[in-house]
């Protein structure tokens, strides 16, 4: 009988893949969960799986373009299940004949392996985290290959273009990792499986005949693989990097499972044959050319213009996709103006001890601008609307969302209601929201649905800039450092805490008028506070 792949739904705005690099031939035995080929689509690269054990037949070549749904091979899995019952007697009784059959032989002979442990494997997969994520990237593995684990352990940590989580075992059993560090899987695609129980000790079983089946020494190297990968066979991920540093996989001694490469292996190789052919022509050369020769490698052998490459994370493709989609599909504008801080700054020199022993949480300068923010909202509704389509919605209500740079990238969670809020309860939620993006604890639904942005540039010293709007909302207020300056205030020239803000808008949604009456609202509230007391 023969199981029919069909290319898997990959997320809701993909229609079609191309299939890229194919791991197995046709004809080949093919195991469970044996990566078959790699899939590409306009967002992301994932991986195609056996669904069965069996016989592999292609029917799609590499660069075809199939939509979601299409037949890409078929796994015939009735001769698969027989075949290794046979093979596996005659290898032994008959070793000179299969001699020039030493390539089928342990092919079939690995296959036999999962089958007495299939119903002892727990496959962990991809979970979803979001109704936008459609993939998620392994930023590294708390376990080995070969591990034992128990329920609920952290096996790794998954990063996706929102958040960071970590994935925890769903049995107790030995570790057999899929997918290595770095490389980029759909939502729903096999990660690692969990051998459980008396299933973890058979495949150690298996292997241990077939040195003894096929004499040659070279024939143990495909056996290895319980993945489905031979020695010296490397990830995508490590492949790639291999590429450009011109290293043969021949040249690096895989450490993954099965002896394969990985993505660790592949950065630490280096093409060291190529260093000393330098040199070695050297000696052929006349005796005037000798001291011309030497100067030139001395440059090269400082080491001060090294180059290092870096996989961009999802976080960090995301940013870079969503900024570039803000300035091509909005119009986007840019209004400054400036604020007389004192009266904030004295209010909060004021009351920030009673305020801290109070509330358990000190008196910032967000607080105020959130604030004065969500009162400027309620008067201009068309700053904290979006566009949708050709449609405008309006909101009543106010979903801050505050930019908080981590390690990883600029996050933005959302303060819900906060015009609902007091001082004390908008201070509370931003040291809980930046504690929890700070630790890559940030929940999908903690980082969607806000409304409008305010980003704190002047923290790292910024004094002017021009943010960039957080789509889909229509308006970002940029803060910037205080700093001292002369100003003139009633006809006297005096020395005041100012702040330029910037507020950039999408102009389809928000007129000029709109916007510069918004920042104007602001700066009022700022520099006479006691107007949030009387809401004016």
């Amino acid at each position: 009988m023969a199981v029919d792949m069909k290319i898997p739904p990959v997320g809701e705005s993909i229609t079609e893949v191309t299939v890229g690099t194919w791991y197995k031939k046709e004809g080949d035995q093919v195991k469970m969960d044996d990566v078959l080929c790699g899939l590409d689509s306009d967002k992301a690269t994932f991986e195609l799986t056996a669904e069965a054990d069996g016989i592999l037949h292609i029917l799609a070549q590499e660069g075809d373009v199939l939509p979601i749904g299409a037949s890409i091979c078929t796994i015939d899995n009735g001769d698969g299940a027989a075949a290794p019952a046979p093979t596996a007697e005659p290898a032994k009784a008959e070793a000179p004949k299969p001699a020039e059959q030493a390539a089928p032989a342990p092919a079939a002979e690995p296959a036999a392996a999962p089958v007495s442990s299939a119903s002892s494997v727990i496959e962990m997969k991809v979970p979803a985290v979001g109704e936008s994520v459609t993939e998620v990237t392994i930023a590294s593995w708390s376990k080995k290959d070969g591990d034992q684990v128990a329920l609920d352990e952290v096996l790794c940590e998954l990063e996706s273009d929102k958040a960071t989580f970590e994935l925890p075992a769903e049995a107790a059993g030995t570790l057999r990792i899929m997918a290595q560090a770095g490389e980029t899987l759909p939502i729903g695609a096999l990660i690692a499986k969990i051998e459980v129980g008396a299933g973890a000790s058979a495949p150690a079983a298996t292997p241990a005949p077939q040195p003894a089946a096929s004499t040659p020494a070279a024939e143990t190297a495909p056996s290895n693989g319980q993945n489905g990968y031979a020695a010296h066979y490397p990830s995508p991920a490590a492949a790639k990097i291999l590429d450009e540093k011109g290293v043969s996989t021949q040249q690096v001694q895989g450490s993954g499972v099965g002896g394969r490469i990985t993505k660790e292996d592949a950065l630490k190789a280096s093409p060291a044959p190529a260093q000393p052919a330098a040199p070695a022509a050297q000696p052929t050369a006349p005796k005037p050319a000798t001291p011309t020769p030497a100067p030139a490698p001395a440059p090269v052998a400082a080491g001060a213009r090294s180059q290092r490459r870096e996989k961009m994370t999802s976080l960090r493709r995301t940013i870079a996709r969503r900024l570039v989609a803000v300035k091509n599909e909005t119009a986007m504008l840019t209004t400054f103006n400036e604020v007389d801080m004192k009266a904030v700054m004295d209010l909060r020199n004021k009351y920030k001890d009673k305020f801290k022993e109070k509330n358990g949480v000190g008196l910032g300068f967000m607080s105020f601008f959130t604030k004065a923010v969500c009162v400027a909202l309620k008067d201009f509704p068309a700053v904290n609307a979006q566009i949708d389509g050709d449609q405008m919605i309006f909101n009543d209500f106010c979903d801050i969302s505050i930019a908080v740079s981590t390690d990883r990238g600029l996050v933005v969670p959302v303060i819900r209601n906060a015009e609902q809020l007091s001082f004390a309860g908008i201070e509370k939620e931003i040291v809980r929201l930046a504690g929890l993006a700070r630790d890559n604890k940030l929940t999908i639904d903690q980082m969607t649905g806000g409304t409008f942005t305010i980003t704190n540039g002047g923290t790292f010293g910024s004094m002017l800039s021009t943010p960039i709007i957080n789509a889909p909302q229509s308006a970002i207020l940029g803060m910037h450092n205080i700093v001292e300056r002369p100003v003139v205030v009633n006809g006297e020239i005096v020395v005041r805490p100012i702040m330029y803000l910037a507020l950039s808008y999408d102009h389809r949604i928000i007129d000029g008028k709109e916007s510069v009456s918004f920042l104007v609202r602001v700066k009022q509230i700022l520099e006479d506070p006691s107007r949030l007391l009387f809401d004016m």
